[in-house]
């Protein structure tokens, strides 16, 4: 195991997929879960506030999507003049699941249906069995964690709830989603580290994605890249400092 000594931290900022938790969780239990159980539960919650709210923005973005499948559905949708109120809307929102578009209003609806699934004990957030130690002991240590990911918030911190080491939402002082904005531009990353009251150099941003962790290093954040032996995808090739394992990230405190 190679260590990697990280100094004038205070602040440790995670991703979440390919992170602290397989790839294959989001991709192979939380999408397919989260498109199965659409239609029930906008059956179910339809008349809400919220619920008609986010159903909005998603069918305004549906008659500006230029993505030729998506136009295809919206014709096919005029066209059956039988479906009406959120049967219309279904195939887009699959649509959208299917392609892992990140939509902030469709984050927040699969975020409720998972938060379903979490109460019924039908999800569990299967983290990696270093992270909670790790998290642990960076606590323990005076730093202080974060968490961002294209998920929205309430997704993330069920994750973390139902996790299969129990409740760890404690360990986590901010919760970053797409409403800070997207994970690619170095402009999110600057306004997380307003949020924190920190120097940017002073987080250090533990992700597997090049491009979001090229756009954090732009802004001036310590960057690390996460390759997790466990998770079958192909190896990043990066030109930032990698680990398989969060016991390999040593972290000296700013003071």
């Amino acid at each position: 195991m190679q260590e990697i000594l990280w100094e004038g931290v205070s602040h440790v900022l995670l991703d979440i997929e390919g992170t602290t938790c397989p790839v294959s969780y989001v991709a192979e239990t939380l999408f397919p879960y989260a498109s199965a159980n659409l239609a029930p539960y906008l059956e179910t919650h339809q008349q809400e506030a919220n619920i008609r709210a986010l159903i909005q923005e998603l069918e305004t973005l549906w008659q500006q999507d230029t993505d030729q499948e998506a136009r295809n559905l919206l014709i096919h949708s005029e066209q059956c003049a039988q479906q009406s109120g959120v049967g219309k809307i279904l195939p887009y929102l699959k649509f959208l699941i299917r392609c892992d578009r990140k939509v902030t209003p469709l984050k927040d609806l699969q975020g409720k249906i998972w938060a379903e699934g979490y109460a019924r004990g039908e999800l569990v957030g299967p983290l990696f069995d270093d992270v909670p130690p790790s998290l642990r002991r960076w606590q323990q240590k005076g730093l202080v964690l974060a968490v961002y990911s294209s998920g929205s918030i309430a997704a993330q911190q069920l994750i973390y709830q139902y996790s299969n080491h129990g409740d760890l939402r404690y360990l986590f002082s901010y919760w970053f989603d797409t409403h800070t904005g997207s994970k690619h531009k170095p402009s999110s990353y600057n306004l997380i580290a307003e949020a924190m009251g920190c120097a940017p150099q002073a987080i250090l941003f533990v992700s597997d994605s090049d491009s979001e962790l090229q756009a954090a290093s732009q802004s001036g954040l310590q960057v690390v890249c996460s390759q997790r032996k466990t998770d079958k995808v192909k190896e990043l090739s990066t030109y930032y400092p990698t680990i398989n394992d969060f016991h390999e990230i040593l972290l000296k405190l700013q003071h």
